[in-house]
Formats: structure tokens, sequence, C-alpha cells
């Protein structure tokens, strides 16, 4: 419901040019969330989990209850880099929990499943609940839901039980705050992933930046119009999620996001000339949002996969502030163009972005992408037990799941 009152406080303040607003306000998100989540992660490390998560989300509900009583643009932008940067310390840490409770990949993928079902659920009834309350209420009153919102979180974590840190918490600081983006740099699939997220940013930009004006500009209609096409965005991401459990049994993690990439590419170049009603709005929308959650369900798989336990909190935290480094890039370019040119060069613009990143994971993300890697260690002695796991063959010492560590510090070039 935040994000509705607030693409709508910024067509009051800008009429047509909403989306130039509305783009420089999620950039602040962006820096907040690029600059700070990395830091959090590291400097969070050995507070306890719950603690740190219920303090947050404290934080968070008490800048949702302030923001209907601000009425300037300075005092919103205030706030909101708050609600960020608590944002940027909660989420990842949150994230990386869950490899932890479920350590079963069929379980995770499920899980995964459930929670991008839980988000969508949210962005559609979130909407509608905004559409309905709108015809009775101020859409200052909608932030009102949103701290709601953030205190069902706390009490929902204060009666969790939460895995315990692992080794993590021990290591220096600069290697928990630099361990993520060195995971990052020298896993191939973590790259391709990278550039899976600038075309997700960029389909999702589109969205979030310009369906106000689309709505509200091109065509004429209220706040509740704009309410009800967001909706349709989630729906057809929570559609997807319903689905995405079988459909990964099928297909490898790179084929659905690169296939879900592409789909958004799609409905961008489609959008510059069919956008053109409020109903071929709403089709393009829920095929749009079906893609995005292709590329964004998955990717914890992925980062699952590229990481032990113990440095997992640290790549969350790099995901996080990489992934929103991508929409740092896509949203100012969504609010600018649209407001220097119209809403359909934007379209235009966004689906060259979006295609570029698809087609850099596809080149960067290795198509035969095994579980076990064959590998050799030239550095440990010929009987340490380590090379007694999983043997490969004459060309390797042995093959198992392999991920970036203090054993293996580059990825292996042999051929399984």
């Amino acid at each position: 419901m935040a994000t509705v009152a607030l693409g709508l406080l910024a067509y009051d303040l800008a009429g047509a040019n909403a989306g130039e607003i509305l783009g420089a306000a999620l950039a602040i998100k962006m820096i907040a969330y690029i600059g700070v989540a990395p830091f959090a992660s590291a400097l969070s490390a050995r507070l306890p989990r719950k603690v740190l998560l219920v303090s947050l989300d404290v934080v968070r509900a008490g800048v949702a209850a302030a923001l209907p009583f601000v009425g300037e643009a300075w005092q919103v932008y205030a706030l909101m880099t708050v609600l960020y940067v608590a944002s940027a310390a909660f989420t990842p840490a949150f994230q990386a929990m869950i490899p932890d409770l479920l350590p079963d990949e069929g379980e995770y993928t499920k899980a995964l499943s459930l929670s991008r079902l839980a988000a969508d659920l949210e962005s559609v009834a979130s909407p509608v609940l905004a559409a309905l309350l709108l015809a009775v209420m101020s859409y200052s009153n909608l932030f009102a839901g949103t701290a709601v919102g953030f205190v069902a979180s706390a009490l929902f974590v204060v009666t969790a039980v939460l895995p315990k840190l692992g080794t993590a918490a021990q290591k220096p600081f600069l290697q928990r705050l630099t361990g993520g983006m060195r995971l990052f740099a020298l896993t191939p699939r973590l790259r391709g992933l990278l550039a899976i997220s600038l075309a997700t940013a960029a389909g999702g930009a589109m969205v979030f930046v310009n369906t106000v004006v689309l709505v509200q500009s091109r065509f004429g209609l209220s706040g509740q119009a704009t309410a009800w096409a967001l909706a349709a965005f989630g729906g057809g991401s929570m559609t997807a999620a319903v689905f995405l459990p079988r459909l990964l049994g099928r297909l490898t993690d790179r084929a659905a996001m690169v296939l879900g990439a592409a789909t958004m590419t799609g409905v961008l170049l489609a959008g510059a000339w069919l956008a053109v009603s409020y109903v071929a709005l709403l089709a393009l929308w829920v095929i749009m949002g079906f893609g995005y959650s292709l590329t964004i369900t998955p990717a914890g798989r992925a980062l699952r996969r590229s990481s032990n336990a113990e440095d997992r909190p640290a790549l969350f935290a790099a995901q996080f502030a990489l992934s929103h480094a991508c929409w740092l890039i896509a949203y100012p370019v969504a609010g600018l163009v649209s407001a220097a040119v119209d809403p359909g060069a934007a379209f235009l613009v966004l689906a060259g972005l979006c295609a570029t990143g698809t087609v850099l994971g596809l080149l960067i993300w290795p198509a035969h992408d095994p579980e076990n890697l064959p590998h050799s260690h030239v550095d440990l002695a010929a009987d340490d037990p380590h090379r007694r796991e999983g043997r490969a063959g004459d060309d390797a010492d042995h093959a198992h799941p392999f991920v970036i560590d203090e054993r293996h510090d580059r990825w292996p070039t042999t051929k399984g």
C-alpha cells in the first residue's frame, strides 16, 4: 500500500512528470540499499538474529506510522531513507536464514516459491485493498497499513525458532564485508545471475515508475485504476510462482531465469505500440509479472548452490546490494525518459536494457553447470582427507558440490 501511496503522492506533486520524481525517490532507495547492505551484514554478524530482525521491524513500523503526517517532499525522502536503511539490514539477514532452516533443495525450492507467492499475494491484495480504501479516504492514510504489516512481521519473528549463527560471526570484519562480493567475482553462475538482475530491473522499473503516468495521464483514469494495474502485475507474478516448483523440476535455474528475462523483453517491446488502452496495459502487466517471477524466484537456489552456510549471509547481502545497483540504473532511466520524451520511448529504452541483461546472462552463465565439478588441488598433500571426497577420475583429484572457499580459491577449468 505504501507503493501505491508513494506513486499517488508523486502524481500530486508533478502530474504527468510524476515518473521523474518517483524515479528519483526510488533511486534514493537503491543508493541506501547498495551502500548499507554489505556493511549491515558485516556489522550485525555478532548480533542475535531475533533481536536484530525485531528491532529493524520496529524502526520500519515507526517510519511508516509517521509518513501520513508529513507534508513536504524532503520529509518524505528523509523518512523513506531511514526505512530503506532498515530494510537493507533486514532483508538479506532474513533471506540467508531460509537455507539454514531447509537444507533439502526440494524443500528449499518450495519455500522460495511460497515466499514469492506470499509476496505476490501481498502485491495483489494490497493494491486491491488500496483501491477500496481510496474510495473513502486520502491516499496518505495508506501508509498506516504498511506500519501494521511491519508490526505483524515483528510478532511473527518473536514467536519463531530461528537457527543460530554459524562460524561467519568469527571471521574478521573485512572478510565479512567483502566475502559476498568475492563469491560473485569468482563464480560464473553468480555473474550470470547479476546480468539477469539487470533484465529484471529494467522490466520492473517500467511497471513501478510509469504505471501511474500511463493510467492517469495517458488514459485519464483514477488512482484506483493505478492500483488495479499494479495488482495485475502481481497476479501474473503469483501465477508463475504457483507453477515454478514443477517448472524447476524440468528446467535449470539458468533456463527459467533467461526465459523470464526474454519474456519481459518481449513485453517491453510490445508495450511501445500496444499500450494504447487500459485493458491492453493490464494484459501486458500480467505477462510482465509472469516473466518477473521467473527471473527472481530461482535466484535463491543459485545463491544456495554457490556458498557454504557460513558465507551465506555475506553472499545474500552482496546479492541484495548488486541487484539493487541494477535497479539504480533502471529507475532513473524509466522516469527520465518518460518525462523527457514519453512512456513509449521508455518502453523501448528499457527493452534494450532488458535484452542486454538477457544476452549477457546467456553468455556468462555456463549452460553446462553441474552440481559436482571435477577439479584438482596442487597445494594439498597426497594424503589430505579432502582429496578422498568424490573421486573424479584420472584427470582430476575429485568432484563434489563446488563453491569458492578457503580450499577452493578459483573456479575449476577441468571438464567433467
